[in-house]
């Protein structure tokens, strides 16, 4: 009886097995090169630009802060053997200011650039999605996967360039 039971198990699993191979034969599988496509976007570049643009004031003057620093430090390195005790704890004075000036702007500034990107980014993300599933319903793919995600794909399951015009179309 154990052994009737044992091959009623073992031919229920070798059926499943086989069912579910012709099962996974018929569907029609993709790759999309994501990263390649955000960055062949003429849009990315655009998004760069704006972005560089909208916090334009506020990137100079922490540059401008950056530069002050600098002469400030080079000045009490060069000249500090002719100034007097008053004169360079006054440039110090003016360095630790301008270091906490920095601090106060520069790290916000930089979580602001970040979260606009991000934001940005994420806007693109959803144009490729959006393209990639018109494509992929034109096409009848059942499955489409990340191109970084997937070992070995053959150049003819690859959406990318198709992918990239719908892309370009949607702008």
């Amino acid at each position: 009886m154990k052994q009737l039971v044992k091959h009623i198990v073992a031919g229920a699993m070798l059926s499943s097995a086989l069912v579910s191979t012709s099962v996974m034969a018929e569907q029609k599988m993709a790759v999309v090169d994501v990263q390649g496509i955000f960055q062949a976007m003429p849009q990315a570049a655009e998004l760069q630009n704006a972005i560089q643009l909208e916090f334009k004031d506020q990137i100079e003057e922490v540059n401008q802060l950056q530069r002050d620093g600098q002469f400030y430090a080079e000045r009490l390195q060069r000249d500090a053997a002719t100034m007097s005790d008053s004169e360079k704890k006054e440039l110090e004075q003016k360095i630790l200011s301008v270091r906490e000036e920095l601090s106060q702007k520069g790290q916000p500034l930089q979580q602001n650039i970040q979260r606009r990107s991000n934001e940005e980014r994420n806007k693109l993300l959803g144009l490729i999605k959006q393209a990639i599933d018109t494509v992929a319903a034109k096409q009848g793919y059942d499955l489409v996967l990340n191109a970084g995600a997937v070992a070995f794909a053959k150049e003819d399951h690859d959406l990318s360039e198709q992918v990239l015009e719908q892309v370009s179309k949607a702008n």
